[in-house]
């Protein structure tokens, strides 16, 4: 009688075993910091819209949406933006400090951009359609550069792309029989 309770407590116990395996789902990979700030920022947007008087959904959002959304966030800006009367305009180190407002960093915004940009597009949007890849908010983003740039005092410089230069004879690598002799 024992060795029967003994069976039947371990089929039992296999069967609740097998059970549980089933309805467990595969633990998901850890997001990566960029999925995890990509999530972040979709949900912050979204939540933008539906705080609107009246509430915007997704489908009704555009450019103008965007650009609200990205004035709106200067509130929680960290960067120090000159104004043209300011007496440190143009001064990359002022000395002093001064009473012009802090703003979103455009490195910020343009990253921001480029996640809400693909989020949209993995959610099922078409790129033709992505209000973030909307012309005007190319324009706002390059507004906003020049703009801290001249306040700052530092010029972008855009970055030429080198040309692919044909190599000559005698920039060949050379094999390993050319370097023994």
């Amino acid at each position: 009688m024992s060795g029967e309770m003994h069976t039947d407590s371990a089929s039992s116990s296999r069967a609740a075993a097998a059970s549980d395996q089933r309805h467990q789902q595969p633990a998901a990979a850890p997001l990566s910091r960029y999925e995890s700030q990509k999530r972040r920022d979709w949900n912050t947007f979204g939540q933008y819209l539906k705080n609107q008087t009246p509430p915007v959904s997704l489908s009704q959002c555009n450019f103008n949406h965007v650009l609200e959304f990205l004035r709106y966030l200067d509130q929680f800006g960290k960067t120090k933006v000159h104004l043209h009367g300011c007496i440190f305009f143009g001064q990359p180190d002022p000395p002093a400090p001064c009473t012009c407002p802090l703003r979103q960093a455009w490195g910020s915004l343009d990253a921001l951009i480029g996640r809400l940009r693909a989020a949209y597009e993995e959610r099922g949007g078409s790129p033709e359609t992505n209000p973030f890849g909307s012309g005007a908010i190319r324009v706002y983003l390059r507004e906003v550069k020049e703009c801290q740039a001249k306040a700052r005092g530092i010029p972008y410089i855009k970055k030429k792309k080198k040309k692919n230069q044909l190599k000559g004879p005698h920039d060949a690598p050379k094999s390993f029989k050319q370097l023994a002799t």
